[in-house]
């Protein structure tokens, strides 16, 4: 295994903070010499060094976007904290139907990762509307940084380790058997959903409306103080007055530092 040392592993931190807001502390040394190892051998270097100058060196940046798919984790399933999408379907859709006068409601689920919460907000979604769901723009955007998360979300398959956690009546309602190991979501579900590349690092939010309900859950946790608070900063501005933000359980938002007002633990409004 080719180690990486202090140095090396302080350069590539400090850039990938600088580009993608992750920080990388310490004990991820271990991780990222284990996620690297692979690619280090593809491309025939004999250390850290001459693989990081190869990512600095590659102007088109698909070596660095590579590099961030090892590096970041993408661990997600369906209903993944689901008191979250029981307050949404059960609490928020309701209070949007009667508020939103030109029927657009607009989600963004800003770590799409592969794709497991936003088609879980898309079933939501199609539960509490119904037939009435034909008369609304209901399509979710969903955003990542990692190419190959996204891959995978918009093939919308899934293995039966992955639906376990769903009732045989969801299954039933909005998946088909792909093969024996997996299933793939159905079309009227996947088409509710657009998926794009995106850093939440970028200086400004390029959306041209704002949105009722932004979900940006476990991706925080990867930041530093300052970062963390400047992206909930432009979370705020990102939403429209009323409008709810939803955070992982790990995570928090300050009231001090933001004008958010906490609902439930871990969900927020403007």
């Amino acid at each position: 295994m080719i180690e990486i040392t202090d140095k090396e592993f302080k350069k590539l931190s400090e850039y990938i903070k600088l580009n993608y807001g992750i920080n990388l502390k310490d004990e991820k040394k271990i991780l990222v010499t284990g996620r690297l190892q692979k690619i280090l051998q593809e491309n025939s270097c004999r250390n850290f060094t001459e693989y990081f100058d190869g990512v600095m060196g590659d102007k088109s940046g698909e070596a660095a976007i590579s590099m961030i798919n090892k590096i970041t984790t993408n661990h997600t399933y369906f209903m993944r904290e689901a008191d979250h999408f029981d307050y949404f379907q059960n609490r928020v859709l309701p209070e949007l139907k009667n508020n939103i006068t030109n029927r657009d409601l607009r989600i963004w689920c800003a770590a799409s990762s592969t794709g497991e919460e936003p088609y879980t907000l898309a079933i939501m979604v199609d539960e509490f509307f119904g037939y009435e769901k034909a008369g609304w723009d209901t399509k979710i955007l969903a955003t990542d940084l990692s190419e190959s998360a996204l891959e995978t979300a918009i093939s919308g398959i899934y293995s039966n380790e992955k639906m376990e956690v769903l009732s045989p009546q969801r299954i039933s309602a909005y998946f088909k058997k792909y093969d024996a190991e997996n299933w793939i979501i159905n079309d009227n579900i996947k088409n509710d959903v657009i998926y794009r590349k995106f850093n939440l690092m970028e200086p400004k939010f390029p959306f041209r409306k704002k949105f009722h309900v932004i979900f940006c859950r476990n991706v925080m946790i990867y930041f530093d103080n300052e970062t963390r608070k400047i992206l909930i900063n432009k979370l705020y501005d990102a939403l429209e007055d009323g409008g709810y933000l939803f955070v992982g359980h790990s995570e928090s938002v300050s009231r001090t530092e933001t004008h958010f007002k906490s609902v439930m633990p871990s969900v927020y409004r403007k």
